[in-house]
């Protein structure tokens, strides 16, 4: 479909995208007829056609990208069951009175306008109007503010704006911890969203190397003991925040010995192998870049010793009690490998002769790698290199990378930081 009015392309776009993810409506239908109405005879017919196929959730060409091979259909019980239960949310009720869970969600998005004029030409596509109640603001005579209030309750995607921040924060409120519903609260209901991460970088520059040590034959290692401290509760809720799953000491000592590990690995094969090309079809000589995805295999001194520096950031964010947080491509990499690697070290305790590790803290958390896996990650989409499948996910360009918004898994990029995550420092030291 060509359009030669920008806002009402983009206000079609948008149109399609929100009827992916919602049944069909009058409002729908009557925005579907507003914007086809405005368009040309063949614009608005394509319009139309591409509306009945997604509202049928069918398309006619073949799909072209990665889908679920067996969809999973609501069961017959499960709709029986749902029917059965009746709404229930007495009006005007506290915390207390309220006989399901409460969950607060607070969002933060922040919008750049850079042509107003789309922005508020796209909002009345859409229907809105200023309201004439409202007194006109000097600083705002159109009601910009307005327009963008109505366009982000539909859209993450605003015409003629470019979205700066779109983040939440979500919480189950306890009336016994003292949590109220907002229109009962005798508090300021806020969120804390952090600190801007673009923030100087010299803030982070001052991060200890590592938190307290416990000398043993081998020299001072990080007393995890005391680093990653394990709560106990009776309760066995699964809300509870003290029986949520825990970092134990345990499964922390071993993923950071499988991270130190893995950088003198890294180190070792740069000493020995340089920057020569990894051959696919043997592994002699290299003990940790042959383990990588076949896309970093020409990669150069520079940019292996970058990944060996990953292994040892996400060891020192463990040495100082911090869960290792991935802050780009190539350190979820790294921490997918020591997840790997880390229950081979449990079978290294009995050779350690003063027993530290048997001696740390029991938990019913402990070794739970799987646990690691969906928590310590935003997502998993570098495993998808390890797939011939997935030839060229790695290219931003690409229509698969695109559909599902996997970002530049190019090895160059591997190392930018992710724009939800604090950077490190660039003054950080390394062991080697």
């Amino acid at each position: 479909m060509t359009c030669q009015q920008a806002e009402l392309g983009e206000s079609a776009a948008g149109l399609l995208r929100r009827m992916l993810h919602t049944e069909p409506s009058p409002a729908l239908h009557g925005e579907l007829e507003r914007i086809a109405a405005s368009l040309p005879d063949a614009p608005a017919a394509s319009l139309r056609q591409a509306a009945a196929h997604v509202a049928q959730h069918r398309w006619p060409s073949p799909h072209r990208f990665p889908v679920p091979a067996h969809p999973i259909e609501p069961s017959e019980d499960t709709n029986t069951a749902l029917a059965e239960v009746p709404p229930s949310t007495p009006h005007d009720a506290k915390l207390a009175d309220l006989p399901g869970q409460v969950i607060r969600t607070i969002w933060l998005r922040e919008f750049h306008v850079h042509t107003p004029e789309r922005v508020l030409g796209a909002a009345r596509t859409r229907g809105w109007e200023p309201d004439p109640d409202e007194l006109p603001d000097e600083d705002d005579p159109q009601d910009l503010l307005g327009a963008v209030l109505y366009l982000a309750e539909d859209s993450a995607d605003i015409p003629g704006a470019h979205t700066l921040t779109d983040s939440s924060v979500s919480e189950h409120l306890r009336a016994s911890q003292g949590d109220e519903v907002a229109d009962w609260s005798t508090a300021p209901v806020t969120a804390d969203f952090g600190r801007g991460w673009r923030l100087n970088e010299a803030i982070h520059t001052d991060l200890p190397k590592h938190g307290p040590t416990v000398e043993t034959p081998f020299g001072d290692v990080p007393d995890f003991a005391v680093l990653f401290p394990t709560k106990t509760c009776s309760c066995d809720d699964e809300e509870c925040d003290t029986c949520a799953w825990q970092l134990t000491p345990r499964t922390a000592d071993l993923l950071h010995s499988a991270l130190e590990v893995l950088s003198d690995h890294a180190h070792d094969d740069i000493e020995n192998m340089g920057g020569t090309p990894v051959n696919p079809n043997t592994s002699a000589g290299w003990i940790f870049f042959d383990r990588l995805p076949h896309l970093t295999f020409r990669q150069d001194r520079h940019w292996r010793r970058q990944v060996a520096h990953a292994c040892e950031d996400l060891a020192a964010d463990l040495a100082r009690g911090q869960w290792p947080e991935p802050t780009c491509t190539a350190e979820e990499l790294v921490l997918h490998l020591a997840i790997e690697d880390a229950p081979s070290y449990l079978d290294l305790d009995d050779e350690d002769p003063d027993a530290r590790h048997a001696s740390l803290p029991k938990h019913r958390d402990d070794y739970d790698w799987d646990g690691c896996s969906d928590l310590l990650f935003q997502d998993h989409d570098v495993l998808m290199l390890y797939s011939n499948r997935f030839d060229g996910i790695e290219d931003p360009e690409g229509e698969a990378n695109q559909h599902l918004g996997i970002g530049d898994l190019r090895a160059p990029a591997w190392f930018e930081p992710f724009g939800n995550v604090t950077p490190r420092s660039p003054e950080r030291t390394f062991r080697r």
